[in-house]
């Protein structure tokens, strides 16, 4: 009798402590940042209405797309003078590094 004292009132006090604690799941409400909270932020829709900025000056700067008038024929001649400059240094270095 004397060793189910002990037992009975330590199973007594567990079911008490847990009958005093709360029934809500704690995993739902706590919710971790991620990296996609800011993305979903980043991703709303925006509402506000672009306005003019009244410092801003139209400049005629040239279009960075525009494309040259080259011909075929004038980009392959520069080519291959610049392979022939190249090479021309090349012999020369190499030229320098025997002597």
């Amino acid at each position: 009798m004397k060793i189910t004292r002990p037992f009975v009132a330590a199973t007594s006090a567990a079911l008490l402590l847990s009958a005093c604690g709360s029934a809500d799941d704690a995993s739902t409400e706590a919710r971790a940042d991620t990296v996609e909270m800011p993305a979903d932020e980043a991703l709303e829709p925006v509402t506000e209405q672009p306005v003019a900025d009244p410092t801003a000056a139209a400049t005629d700067a040239e279009d960075p797309g525009a494309t040259t008038n080259q011909t075929t024929e004038q980009a392959a001649e520069a080519a291959a003078n610049v392979a022939a400059d190249a090479a021309a240094a090349a012999s020369a270095a190499e030229a320098t590094t025997t002597e």
